[in-house]
C-alpha cells in the first residue's frame, strides 16, 4: 500500500483496466467458485460499511475507479448515506455471445433525505449456472455461487447539482435534475432543426 491507496499485487507500471467480461469470468466466477485467482488483487469488503470516498486504501484503486468483492445484500446503507438502485440492468456477454453475467447500476445518496451525489457503482452478478455454463457452481448450492458480487465504484465528472454560491438574480431556489439540464441545453439546438411538413 502506497500513497495512492490499495494496489493489490500489481507490479509498478501496471494498470488494472478489465472489461466487463473479464471482471465476471476471470474474477467474480473464480471468487464464487472458490478457485484461486492469480494474482489475488481484488479485496473483500464483505458488507457496505464504507462511504465511496472512504474506499481509498481499502479497495483496489485504478485511476478514478475502485474494485472490491462483496456479498449480496438487500440494503446498501453506509455511515453517511445509501446506494440507490437505478433500475438499469445490462447483460454481460462473453466473446462467444453467451450471457455470463449481469451488471446493475446504483447512485450514492447522502443522508437520510437521499441527496444524489456523483458517486456511481456498477454491481456485477453471475448468471445462473445453467445459462452461464459454470460447471463448478453446479456442484455447490445455487445460493453459495451467487452470494458474491464484484463492485466497481467511480465518481462521475461534473455535477448536476447547482452551486448555491453561484446563484443568479433569476434563481428561484429550485434545483434542476440532470435530465432537466440536458433538455434545457438541447432547447437551443432544436430551434435550428427543420422538420418535414
Amino acid at each position: 500500500m502506497g500513497d495512492h491507496g490499495y494496489s493489490g499485487n500489481l507490479p509498478p507500471g501496471f494498470v488494472f483496466s478489465p472489461t466487463d467480461e473479464e471482471l465476471v469470468l476471470h474474477f467474480l466466477h473464480r471468487k464464487a467458485s472458490l478457485l484461486p485467482s492469480n494474482p489475488s488483487i481484488i479485496p473483500d469488503l464483505t458488507l457496505y460499511p464504507h462511504d465511496p470516498w472512504q474506499l481509498e486504501g481499502k479497495a483496489l484503486s485504478s485511476g478514478n475507479q475502485w474494485y472490491y468483492f462483496s456479498q449480496v445484500m438487500e440494503k446498501k446503507v453506509t455511515e453517511n448515506g445509501f446506494w440507490k438502485p437505478l433500475d438499469i440492468e445490462e447483460p454481460v456477454f462473453c466473446n462467444a455471445g453467451k450471457k455470463v453475467g449481469l451488471k446493475k447500476y446504483f447512485v450514492y445518496c447522502n443522508g437520510a433525505e437521499g441527496v444524489e451525489t456523483n458517486w456511481m457503482m456498477k454491481e456485477y452478478h453471475l448468471c445462473s449456472s445453467k445459462s452461464s455454463g459454470t460447471s463448478s457452481c453446479k456442484k455447490k448450492k445455487k445460493s453459495d455461487c451467487h452470494e458474491w458480487i464484484l463492485c466497481r465504484v467511480y465518481e462521475r465528472e461534473g455535477s448536476c447539482i447547482q452551486n448555491v454560491g453561484n446563484s443568479t438574480d433569476d434563481d428561484d431556489g429550485t434545483e434542476l435534475s440532470c435530465l432537466d439540464e440536458m433538455f434545457l441545453s438541447m432547447d437551443d439546438d432544436l430551434d435550428d432543426i427543420s422538420f418535414p411538413k
